[in-house]
């Protein structure tokens, strides 16, 4: 925890003090001799606004390095490596990721005074969505159309990485409720290895809560999941995190960043957060219809299946995941809030608003007229 006076973007989409404080250049100076491709000379030009992390781009002697730092507590270096081998799976098959950076001894993430340190290339490309924040939606259904060819690009890519489950729910979205045949159950089994979540849900009438806001749409989906398969997928789809070049009158997709979300979901997991990340301002639900952009859903979907052809079975099921995918995602917030940064206030919004308040979003009219699009689409 930090008393610094960086800032950072909110739950509100509002600014705040970050939880961590911003990359030192004496933490610089530390890493300048483990990583080599820093140089002798280097200084930091950019610090990041995102709130679960810190990141800075640094410039040296060699170009630009992007610097990422993680508390100890929530990505160890083990960890990070299982992001980094999917990165170097990612580029191997052609998809343009950013390239991880090795260190003196070949290491991909090193361990330093309770923090845990990787750094990257900053990509190629123009990131025209540097300070938007993860629940704004997009706006230009060309860009999403692009987005969704790039996604289905990555899950070709990626169906060929075969490694285990995650080390972490902190901060990693899963699907281990969905495809639970009891989700409540599943979790409360699970409750004994993740007492920062359990401590939270010990305060709220958590069961009644899930029976009533996610099981209603879950029905049936364990059953009709088992024949889609795993895949180690990106699992946090927003425009924010790729970079983008102009051609001619249009926006290409330069550069995939970010995998940290990444764990082995499936094709349509990952599709269905695409279109929750990007389609629906989260933020501003109370201009009704407003807030849902259908042409960006569709957008991504038609692009999706430029690349990877979708039967109409799928779509279907594509719909309805939607009201549910950020369940697994929406808990390991709740866990990371309580158990880490010990802010029950930003607990409390991860699960009342991202976890409940999304799902019953989509008995709406408006959030009714995107699954009603979306079906209408198979």
């Amino acid at each position: 925890m930090s008393n610094s006076p960086h800032r950072v973007q909110g739950l509100n989409n509002d600014e705040v003090a970050a939880d961590w404080p911003a990359i030192t250049d004496r933490e610089i100076t530390w890493l300048r001799e483990r990583f080599p491709q820093l140089g002798e000379a280097s200084q930091v030009l950019w610090h990041s606004p995102r709130p679960m992390s810190a990141a800075a781009i640094v410039e040296s002697e060699q170009g630009r390095v992007f610097v990422k730092r993680h508390h100890g507590s929530v990505r160890s270096a083990a960890g990070l490596t299982e992001e980094h081998r999917l990165l170097q799976h990612l580029a191997a098959q052609g998809v343009p990721v950013v390239e991880v950076l090795h260190d003196r001894d070949g290491a991909t993430a090193v361990e330093h005074d309770g923090w845990t340190y990787e750094l990257h290339t900053v990509g190629r490309g123009q990131d025209i969505y540097r300070d938007a924040p993860s629940w704004t939606l997009l706006t230009d259904a060309a860009q999403a159309r692009e987005a969704g060819r790039m996604l289905a690009r990555l899950h070709h890519a990626s169906a060929s990485h075969h490694a285990p489950q995650r080390n972490t729910h902190l901060l990693v979205a899963r699907d281990d409720l969905i495809r639970a045949a009891d989700p409540i159950a599943t979790l409360q089994a699970g409750l004994d290895d993740r007492p920062g979540l359990a401590a939270y849900l010990a305060r709220q009438d958590w069961q009644a809560d899930l029976q009533r806001a996610v099981l209603p749409w879950h029905a049936g989906l364990a059953k009709r999941l088992q024949a889609e398969p795993r895949l180690w997928a990106h699992n946090d789809w927003h425009v924010s995190n790729l970079l983008w070049r102009q051609d001619g009158e249009s926006y290409v997709v330069d550069t995939v960043l970010d995998v940290g979300l990444a764990s082995p979901t499936s094709a349509l997991f990952d599709l269905a957060t695409a279109i929750e990340r990007n389609a629906v301002a989260w933020l501003a639900l109370e201009s009704g219809e407003a807030a849902v952009r259908v042409d960006i859903a569709l957008a991504l979907l038609a692009g999706y299946r430029e690349i990877v052809p979708l039967s109409a079975e799928r779509v279907h099921l594509l719909a309805d995941l939607l009201p549910i995918v950020q369940l697994d995602f929406a808990l390991s917030e709740v866990e990371y809030f309580e158990g880490v940064t010990h802010s029950p206030a930003n607990a409390d919004v991860a699960y009342h608003t991202f976890l409940l308040g999304h799902t019953d979003w989509f008995s709406t009219p408006a959030g009714q007229g995107l699954l009603k699009a979306l079906h209408a689409a198979a």
